[in-house]
């Protein structure tokens, strides 16, 4: 028989359905989804662990098995059919669907906070990324090889003086010829026994030292200053402070090598270095040591002995490179003494420990793997802010966020573009050094821009972690420091500018008085840092009473008082009180619809379904508990179908634990079915303990007023079942008849059977009008899923059976 809500076989005349098809498929589409596809038939494998027969907490009502009130041709004339999408428009919505989710979600609380849960989830896993991507590059290693170099080269005094504390010209030469040597050549065993290569340095027996040392310095012309003339006679030669347009670049001495020639910056291929006195550029006269200590003490001796180390001498650099196997990490020294046009020396050092190989252990094949996930990441983020820049246009860029996102962008492009030339350009290094060992190896480059890009990387996973505000402050509880900063924003700017009016003018009269005595206050600069440094707490009176015994203290004290007990407090009044302006408004304002109430909403739904399938396993049971040894399919679908389950699932079940085929379950038969009930019952229950132990009492009060409104549904369902079922039954009775009519008046063909009128007719009023059991929607209620703006939806897992 055809069923009149079952969709897989026309239940209309041959001409009914004919004026439907000119309408296309909308025509069969149920009103209550406009522009919806037809729901897809889903096979129940058991009775005990159905499909809900409505979904998502109590959303999709209009699943239940129930006819379409409305006609097909209204639905037409109402609702325009949906516009056709490709799949390739389909893929990129799904994939990059924020730019149309933030759109639509203007005026939806709820989308919007499903917009920004979507997008909090792909950004914790990109920031995961990044950050084993981060951390995977550095090593805790490194800081105690940065120890062990340093004690060496600049603490430890070794034989003569330590490196930190040369003062003059002389020291220098002492330092070079002693410490220096015995520092960089380690050629024996302890118990003097050599190495099995004499020529190759092993410094603290486990650092090789990478090709040979180089020393270079940086000169200025003689007479480069001008002397008084009162002085001139007394002064015949002066030496200005350092230039680089008062470099000396003519040849001296006597010998004919590289250390008495002056090279550029490009044929050294160096760099300029920020020293302590100035910024020295990457030229000057150099000298390469040798492979061994006694032949590198000979050339040291001939520079000294020929005077290379002059008063036009500004700064002498002293640079070498070593690399240790065991944690695959390279130092680049560079050891600077700077002479001042005042006399004496300066020291200073750079030491940095970087990872330059990349991919030696398994554990960098798994940063190389994050690296390829990174790359994906950062594609998928250009491709998301350019459809964000399409939908939104100029005013994009108006949000800050926005612009955090492209900060990170281009940071990262340019660390991925860095990552691929440093492995190229190391590669290249590393197979000149080992086929000329002799040379030396200038990692200075490699180094410093090897440390710019920890730096980078450091800074952008700085943003990347500030960037969780964007998704986080729909709520209003995070929100509070970010509409706090806003707001307040412009009184702290305006206060900012009495700030530091008061500020420098402490900051100049601290240079002017302590200047010449205080290193803190040697400079201007130093004067600005040391003036924050009092602020905190971090200050030495004394220094400052010693250099001026009268406006010393006049300074400190008043600075004090105005800066930090009054103007300091003045801020944070400011910020103060914007807070509590902030606070009262977010706990006056509604509250809106807030990540926690989606997680509220999943769990309620949980809850349900579970509620729903431990339901309908008692039904189940209910219907084995009729005592009988053996029950036959009509039994046990009578007294289903009365309890409101379709054919398809009583079917489904019975068929499971039907294994003869026979359409009865026998006593073993029934003993599984209840065995496995069983089973899936208490796994139930446990799921509800759960979920139940979780929940707090304001919680549970809302489920129950929940539960109690599903479970008028669900008896609501169960009733329309067994109206459908006994519908279906007159159905039946009403063809048997039409058949005995047709048989009785087999020679009559041109009389019509009253049972096909009969149906028809029965089919067409339940098309063209609503049945008196339709819900409607209460009064003053919003239309929401639970009410929808249509009627209910028909379904394919209706009840159906077969002709007889």
């Amino acid at each position: 028989m055809q069923h009149l809500h079952n969709r897989k076989e026309n239940q209309l005349s041959s001409g009914m359905a004919c004026e439907l098809s000119n309408y296309g498929k909308g025509a069969w589409v149920n009103q209550a989804y406009s522009g919806s596809p037809p729901p897809v038939n889903r096979n129940i494998s058991t009775v005990y662990n159905p499909q809900p027969m409505f979904h998502s907490s109590l959303e999709n009502m209009n699943h239940m098995n129930m006819p379409n009130p409305y006609s097909a041709v209204d639905k037409v004339q109402t609702y325009p059919a949906k516009e056709k999408s490709g799949c390739c428009s389909a893929f990129f919505k799904g994939l990059w669907g924020t730019a149309a989710l933030t759109k639509d979600s203007k005026n939806n609380p709820e989308v919007m906070v499903k917009a920004n849960l979507k997008e909090l989830l792909v950004y914790i896993f990109f920031l995961l990324d990044l950050c084993l991507l981060t951390y995977g590059m550095t090593s805790s290693s490194a800081f105690y090889y940065t120890k062990a170099m340093t004690d060496l080269f600049v603490q430890n005094p070794g034989n003569s003086i330590s490196f930190s504390s040369i003062g003059s010209m002389n020291d220098v030469w002492t330092y070079m010829e002693f410490n220096l040597l015995d520092s960089l050549y380690w050629n024996t065993y302890y118990n003097n026994v050599p190495f099995v290569n004499e020529n190759q340095s092993l410094i603290y027996y486990e650092n090789m030292l990478l090709g040979v040392p180089r020393i270079r310095q940086i000169k200025v012309k003689k007479n480069s200053c001008k002397v008084h003339e009162d002085f001139r006679r007394e002064i015949t030669e002066c030496f200005d402070v350092y230039k680089e347009e008062k470099e000396d670049d003519s040849l001296f001495g006597s010998v004919n090598h590289t250390a008495w020639q002056y090279h550029t910056e490009k044929e050294l291929k160096g760099s300029s270095h920020w020293g302590l006195l100035s910024t020295y550029s990457g030229s000057g006269f150099y000298q390469d040591l040798a492979k061994t200590k006694i032949e590198s003490i000979d050339i040291i001796a001939e520079l000294k002995e020929n005077l290379w180390l002059d008063r036009g001498t500004r700064a002498l650099f002293i640079d070498f490179s070593t690399y240790n196997a065991n944690v695959n990490l390279f130092s680049v020294i560079r050891l600077v003494v700077e002479f001042p046009a005042t006399g004496g020396a300066i020291t200073s050092y750079q030491i940095r420990t970087v990872r330059l190989i990349r991919y030696v252990n398994t554990w960098d094949y798994f940063v190389m793997g994050c690296e390829i996930v990174f790359c994906v990441f950062i594609l998928y983020y250009i491709m998301e802010e350019i459809l964000e820049i399409r939908v939104n246009k100029a005013s994009h860029f108006k949000n800050i966020w926005n612009i955090v996102d492209w900060v990170v962008i281009l940071l990262s492009l340019v660390a991925i573009i860095f990552s691929i030339f440093r492995t190229i350009k190391v590669d290249k290094l590393l197979s000149k050094i080992l086929e000329q060992p002799n040379i030396y190896a200038d990692f200075e480059f490699l180094a410093f821009w090897q440390t710019q890009y920890n730096n980078m990387n450091a800074v952008n996973l700085f943003f990347a972690w500030v960037k969780i505000f964007k998704y986080i402050s729909f709520n209003k509880t995070m929100s509070q420091l970010t509409s706090t900063l806003s707001r307040c924003a412009l009184d702290i700017f305006g206060f900012a500018i009495m700030f530091f009016i008061v500020f420098f003018a402490y900051a100049q009269l601290g240079y002017l008085l302590f200047g010449m005595e205080v290193e803190t206050f040697s400079t201007f600069n130093k004067c600005i840092f040391t003036q924050f440094r009092i602020i905190l707490g971090d200050f030495d009176y004394d220094a400052i009473d010693r250099a001026n015994r009268v406006l010393g203290p006049i300074y400190f004290f008043s600075y004090v008082f105005f800066v930090f007990f009054v103007l300091m407090n003045m801020f944070l009044a400011i910020i103060n009180d914007t807070y509590s302006e902030v606070k009262s408004e977010l706990s006056s304002q509604k509250d809106e619809f807030q990540i926690s109430d989606l997680i509220k909403q999943s769990y309620e739904k949980t809850i349900m379904k579970l509620k729903l399938k431990k339901e309908k396993i008692s039904d189940v049971q209910k219907a084995l508990d009729s005592g009988s040894s053996e029950l036959t399919f009509q039994d046990f679908r009578d007294a289903l179908k009365g309890m409101g389950h379709s054919d398809q699932e009583i079917t489904d079940a019975f068929s499971k634990f039907d294994q003869d085929g026979n359409q009865t379950l026998d006593k073993l038969e029934q003993e599984k079915m209840k065995q496995e009930l069983d089973e899936k019952r208490d796994s139930l229950n446990a799921e509800l303990r759960n979920l139940g132990n979780g929940m707090s009492a304001d919680d549970h009060g809302e489920t129950k007023d929940f539960q109690r409104l599903a479970q008028k549904v669900t008896h609501l369902e169960n009733a329309v079942a067994l109206i459908m079922s006994k519908v279906n039954g007159i159905t039946e009775k009403m063809e048997s008849r039409d058949k005995m009519d047709r048989h009785m008046n087999r020679d009559d063909e041109s009389r019509p059977a009253s049972g096909g009128n009969i149906q028809v007719s029965l089919t067409r009023t339940q098309e063209q009008a609503p049945p008196t059991w339709s819900p409607a929607v209460p009064m003053g209620m919003p239309r929401n899923h639970l009410y929808p703006d249509g009627g209910w939806q028909a379904t394919s897992e209706n009840s159906s059976s077969s002709r007889h």
